[in-house]
């Protein structure tokens, strides 16, 4: 790794300005602003401190910039991840479960829950797969996905139960005199 300073000519620091503004990955603005900053004469303790990565990260994207002058070395190369667990085989379960009720498969549930959805594609495929990964796989087939409302039905003798009639709003007026008997 060079220990020496970054220099950017003009046309390298407009290229790098430029990927700065267009980004929308904040991976490539990160690595992008720290070589700005190195082109200007910052140490690269203080830019490593300030974006919050290891001296020697600043270094490796320094290194990748000056094999080619190119902006477009600070970009991540795709990355494969982790195989989905989706197969055609528990896509065509998952829709022939939301064609029918759970009460027909035996629970005692007339809608489908992510729990319910989970066991009996777990028994269908042997995946396990997690409430965040069937709720996308769902989303993807273009259900949408409420937790359900328990409504009570309307009381029918509710007529029956109105309040009593308010009582009288005028004060009762005095038959007779306080403190004095009938003359």
């Amino acid at each position: 790794m060079s220990r020496q300073p970054l220099t950017l000519t003009a046309g390298q620091r407009r290229r790098l300005r430029r990927q700065l503004h267009q980004t929308p990955d904040a991976r490539v603005y990160r690595r992008t602003l720290a070589l700005l900053e190195l082109g200007q004469g910052k140490p690269v303790a203080d830019v490593a401190r300030t974006l919050q990565v290891a001296r020697r990260t600043v270094y490796y994207w320094i290194e990748a910039y000056a094999q080619g002058h190119d902006p477009a070395a600070l970009i991540d190369e795709g990355r494969p991840g982790r195989p989905s667990l989706w197969t055609e085989e528990a896509r065509a379960l998952l829709r022939e479960l939301l064609a029918g009720s759970p009460d027909r498969r035996g629970y005692f549930a007339v809608n489908w829950t992510a729990p319910l959805l989970q066991e009996e594609l777990w028994h269908g495929t042997g995946s396990r797969f997690s409430d965040d990964t069937l709720r996308r796989e769902l989303r993807r087939l273009g259900y949408a996905w409420k937790r359900p409302r328990y409504v009570l039905a309307p009381d029918p003798e509710a007529e029956k139960k109105t309040p009593h009639p308010p009582p009288n709003p005028r004060a009762a007026t005095a038959q007779r005199r306080p403190g004095r008997g009938r003359d």
